[in-house]
């Protein structure tokens, strides 16, 4: 009992030195990343007219992003995996916050999707190198509640895109700039210090965690060991194998109707929001609203799934509530009523992520997780171009964002229901092992 409760201990201190250590820098790493990401919503409020562009070729820019992310996500998480996350997740950011200041001196289309695709390009494998990053440090029990750590940036990223960057967009003349360009200027800087800051200070890996005490550090590495050897039981998985695995397709599916729904937001609430009658200003601080509530969901499902030691099914209610709240916002149609829908949409969806990415893990390890993580994410993130391309252009045929959200509801409710049926089909683990059952 007493070497029992030692033990408990051990993992109550060491478990939450590693979380004050590396939760608020990955937190606020993927925050600075989303923002660079998803700013350009805000600036299209005046930059699309100031460059002449319509909501389709909008849609198509702010999309373009996610091929130059599909093209170099495994690759690049595959190198993450072979030279560690410190010098590589520095690269990632020091090139993408240069990349994304650029964006400033965009002329016409053609610059608009070359700088996009760049920026794209640059930022691959920057998420699923943290999510991979975390399986390095935290035991499987832990992952829900530290993803959705990681997750929290998403939301609070999208609350300061939309209310700091209309403050931004406020600097219209100085300097003889455009407000839009001040946004892209402003907001790159912060990547490039974080990403020289993390070249400093990121440990790669518990055994080199000089700040842990001898015994944490056993105890870490002891629990890690043991879950990759009960994940390996029955044999070692090589990356190719593992791109394609039933179960790895399976999510790469789901993930990808549920990244189609939420960029489809991201990109267009301030314009729908707009449409209310509001200033630019007010529109910034009114499209942050629903995010607030995202993370309230976030953190509430990552809690929930922990607990009760279950993915899928939280997967399913998540993406349900998510599909909910967008068929709600698109009945209401230009009310405020719509921003209640909007904010179950992004209570679910970004719910549905706390429950979603702990689930690779319990069956991959080493290169196999680095490159199946990789491959779901970039197929999920091709989202990112569906969502805006379709919303814009259901846009400019109809003059109204109704059908658009509808769209993206049923994205949402295929999230749900291949969660239902392929997931189970495919054999996709639903469930949390015990510390027991890896030991």
């Amino acid at each position: 009992m007493a070497t029992a409760e030692a033990t408990q201990t051990i993992e109550r201190r060491t478990i939450a030195k590693v979380s004050w250590r590396l939760l608020p820098l990955v937190a606020v790493a993927y925050c600075i990343a989303y923002i660079d990401r998803s700013n350009i919503s805000v600036a299209a409020l005046t930059m699309n007219k100031d460059l002449g562009f319509s909501a389709y070729l909008y849609g198509w820019g702010a999309g373009i992003f996610f091929f130059g992310y599909f093209l170099f996500e495994v690759p690049s998480n595959l190198i993450l995996e072979k030279i560690g996350a410190r010098i590589w997740i520095a690269r990632i950011m020091i090139t993408w916050g240069i990349i994304s200041g650029l964006t400033a001196l965009v002329t016409g289309p053609t610059s608009f999707l070359i700088i996009r695709f760049l920026l794209g390009a640059a930022e691959a494998g920057f998420f699923p190198g943290m999510i991979l990053y975390l399986t390095y440090w935290f035991p499987a029990q832990y992952r829900g509640r530290v993803i959705s750590t990681l997750f929290i940036a998403q939301p609070v990223a999208n609350a300061i895109a939309s209310s700091g960057s209309a403050a931004i967009l406020g600097m219209d003349g100085v300097l003889g700039l455009r407000g839009w360009q001040w946004i892209f200027i402003i907001e790159a800087i912060p990547a490039v210090v974080l990403g020289l800051f993390i070249l400093r200070i990121m440990t790669d890996r518990p055994a080199r965690a000089a700040w842990l005490a001898d015994d944490e550090r056993n105890w870490l590495q002891t629990r890690l060991d043991n879950e990759t050897r009960a994940i390996e039981r029955d044999g070692h998985m090589t990356w190719t194998k593992a791109l394609s695995d039933p179960r790895v397709l399976a999510l790469s599916v789901i993930y990808l109707g549920s990244v189609t729904a939420n960029y489809g937001i991201v990109f267009f609430m301030p314009q729908i929001v707009k449409g209310l009658g509001l200033s630019d200003m007010m529109t910034g601080f009114v499209s942050s609203g629903p995010y607030i509530v995202g993370t309230i969901g976030l953190l509430a499902w990552g809690w929930s799934s922990d607990r009760n030691k279950e993915r899928r099914w939280h997967l399913i209610t998540a993406s349900t509530l998510g599909a909910a709240g967008l068929a709600f916002a698109a009945w209401s149609g230009a009310s405020y009523w719509a921003l209640l829908g909007m904010s179950m949409a992004t209570a679910g969806i970004y719910g549905s992520r706390a429950a979603f990415w702990p689930m690779p893990s319990l069956f991959l390890t080493g290169t196999a997780a680095a490159g199946a993580i990789a491959m779901i994410n970039a197929i999920g993130n091709l989202g990112g171009y569906i969502g805006p391309f379709v919303v814009g252009w259901i846009k400019d045929s109809t003059q109204s964002f109704q059908a658009g959200l509808y769209f993206l509801a049923a994205c949402s409710l295929m999230a749900a229901v291949v969660t239902f049926f392929a997931a189970r089909a495919a054999g996709a683990p639903a469930a949390v092992p015990s510390p027991s059952a890896a030991e």
